[in-house]
């Protein structure tokens, strides 16, 4: 007898997946397709002819390399911080117990809850009363807030199963908190923090509504391009960079999505 797992899905079923697939991911291919167009003032369907001449322009825009330089400066530095801070607040949540510590996990996910334009606004009331000046750094702390959430949800999450046995038996052996932290809770952590880098390096990246509020006159890629929609002639370079942002949005997300798939076979889970 068949397991209810090796059944085959109903028709119906297969056909509204299929639908959705195509409702997500259809505006996406037309992208790619405006990409090529031959046709630089309008967005006309169908497109009156292809051309790949928009590659070469969008690849020799200085303003395009500039706003991208920008974007994965501000992208690595807020992962950097997001991965210090994050794995540290997870740390403490899951594995001591302190008053108040569910208000503090609700804390540290709510900038991801809050709808952006929230946070854009609490972030540039901020700055204004600390008179700091918007700046590169200005950026950076503000896509912090976000990106600190992606990892520590990654990073909380494996820490509550990973047995704490493991650390016990570390202890007795005599291993220090730096060797314990080394050989024992890193391991065991470690595809988690990558999985949660990679993707709040991707948040990051293609930020819009925080970064609108921070930046001053500076400008990162996605900021650009939105700009650049305005513009009455040469359309397709907006579309062959936005083609590119999906493209290297999509190779962390997917690296994310194999590295924690088996996140549940944690070493000492369960014992």
């Amino acid at each position: 007898m068949r397991s209810e797992r090796s059944q085959s899905a109903p028709l119906s079923l297969k056909l509204a997946a299929a639908a959705g697939l195509l409702f997500l991911h259809l505006p996406i291919l037309i992208i790619f397709v405006y990409a090529f167009t031959t046709e630089e003032k309008s967005y006309q369907w169908p497109p009156p002819g292809f051309t790949a001449q928009w590659l070469a322009v969008a690849w020799n825009r200085p303003d395009v390399w500039e706003t991208l330089k920008l974007s994965v400066q501000v992208a690595s530095i807020s992962t950097a911080i997001a991965l210090v801070l994050g794995t540290l607040c997870a740390a403490a949540v899951s594995q001591t117990r302190f008053f108040g510590r569910e208000v503090i996990s609700l804390l540290v996910i709510l900038p991801i809850a809050l709808p952006g334009i929230i946070t854009g606004i609490a972030l540039r009331s901020a700055f204004n009363l600390a008179e700091i000046p918007f700046s590169f750094w200005t950026i950076i702390l503000g896509h912090a807030t976000f990106c600190v959430v992606v990892v520590y949800n990654n990073a909380v999450a494996r820490f509550r199963r990973t047995s704490g046995s493991l650390i016990e038996a570390s202890m007795d052996l005599g291993a220090d908190g730096f060797q314990t932290f080394r050989y024992v809770i890193l391991p065991n952590l470690g595809t988690a923090l990558l999985a949660g880098g990679m993707l709040a390096f991707a948040l990051s990246f293609d930020e819009v509504i925080v970064t609108t509020f921070t930046a001053g006159q500076q400008q990162t890629l996605p900021i650009w391009m939105l700009e650049e929609l305005v513009r009455p002639r040469q359309r397709p370079v907006t579309n062959v960079v936005a083609m590119a942002v999906v493209l290297v949005t999509l190779l962390p997300i997917l690296a994310a999505y194999y590295l924690t798939r088996d996140g549940d076979q944690v070493a000492g889970a369960g014992k």
